[in-house]
């Protein structure tokens, strides 16, 4: 019960990993915590999320007066601020990095904003841990695919992100830094998904960047059991990488039309894409050993690795272009999810008090 009694910091509470994370938290699954804190920038979107967990149909100013009492704290700042950080983490027993620009257009065109959020953020935590002031056991990294291997800004910003809090160990010896890292999450807010819903709504055209393009896919459910089975398993400087499923994305749209008659737009790949995605390299994989639904890949650094006995469990890299599902494994992939129908979308969450 990894989480019982202790005090859980979600950076990036409001969006939609952060929600889902919340949610299952709150379930006790792993054990009841004392206090989660949402921590983003968002005003806006920290207020209706708690209106909807003090079940509150109408804003009122009294909403906020008992915040800091209450189970789910609700803390507005912005992880690029040292300061604001420093305050957030100074009673958090764990602490899990939700925070990110994941655009990937958007770090293109904006790249210096994807290092304050991707990057300095993450330091931001690591400093607030080393200088002292703070109980943190645990730091968990959330990462992406676009971090191995990177071509564009968000995945440099990330894999930075990555070596920022892994070597950490080093400097912090009291906390356990440790990260996951995975593909794209259905139906998260921006993700391709919501999008092609959307667009058929409108009519089409349903827009794809080219017909050969592969995608890692996970609920935001299964992102949640890859943080936690790395909260409860992972070694100190360990990325966790869940064993996921992939596809075409000209398929995704295919599956989301159906019998409709709207037709399918090549665009082109946009700035920073690329065809298929790496969650693990060739590099990587003679450090990567099995352990159940996922894969546990170690450090980089041998003072944080240390002696692992067994042998790697890849010959080589980890694609989703490697094992991709048929058409009709994608649809029931899909429909399992419920994810085959837009108003399945971007739903009510069901919260609990």
């Amino acid at each position: 019960m990894f989480f019982l009694d202790k005090c859980i910091l979600v950076t990036g509470g409001t969006g939609s990993l952060g929600k889902t994370l919340v949610r299952r938290l709150l379930t006790g699954e792993l054990g009841r915590p004392r206090k989660i804190i949402v921590f983003s920038r968002d005003e806006a979107k920290q207020h209706y999320m708690r209106m909807e967990y003090q079940q509150r149909a109408v804003a009122t100013d009294e909403i906020i007066y008992h915040n800091f009492e209450e189970l789910v704290e609700f803390r507005i700042g912005d992880i690029r601020d040292y300061f604001s950080v420093a305050a957030a983490i100074k009673t958090a027993d764990v602490v899990i990095n939700a925070a990110a620009l994941k655009q990937v257009p958007t770090c293109e065109y904006f790249p210096y904003e994807a290092v304050q959020t991707n990057i300095t953020g993450p330091e931001n935590i690591v400093r607030a841990i080393r200088q002292g002031g703070s109980s943190v056991k645990t730091v968990v990294g959330v990462s992406t695919d676009k971090a191995c291997k990177p071509v564009n800004v968000m995945g440099m910003t990330k894999s930075l992100q990555e070596r920022l809090l892994l070597s950490a160990n080093i400097g912090c010896p009291d906390t356990r830094f440790i990260c996951v890292r995975y593909g794209n999450v259905l139906a998260s807010r921006g993700s391709v998904i919501p999008l092609f819903h959307e667009q058929i709504r409108g009519g089409g055209p349903v827009t794809i960047t080219t017909d050969d393009m592969t995608r890692f896919l996970l609920s935001l459910d299964d992102a949640v059991d890859v943080i936690f089975a790395a909260v409860c398993e992972a070694r100190r400087g360990q990325t966790f990488v869940p064993r996921a499923p992939s596809a075409r994305v000209v398929d995704i749209a295919r599956a989301l039309i159906g019998n409709r008659d709207i037709p399918i737009r090549i665009m082109g790949i946009r700035p920073g894409e690329k065809i298929h995605e790496i969650l693990i390299s060739e590099e990587e994989a003679f450090r990567t050993f099995d352990d159940g639904r996922f894969y546990a890949m170690d450090s980089i650094l041998p003072e944080i690795a240390g002696e692992r006995s067994g042998e790697p469990c890849l010959q080589g890299e980890y694609s989703s272009n490697g094992s991709v599902m048929s058409f009709e494994q994608l649809r029931e992939f899909l429909d399992e999810h419920n994810l085959l129908q837009p108003e399945s979308i971007d739903g009510p969450a069901e919260l609990l008090r």
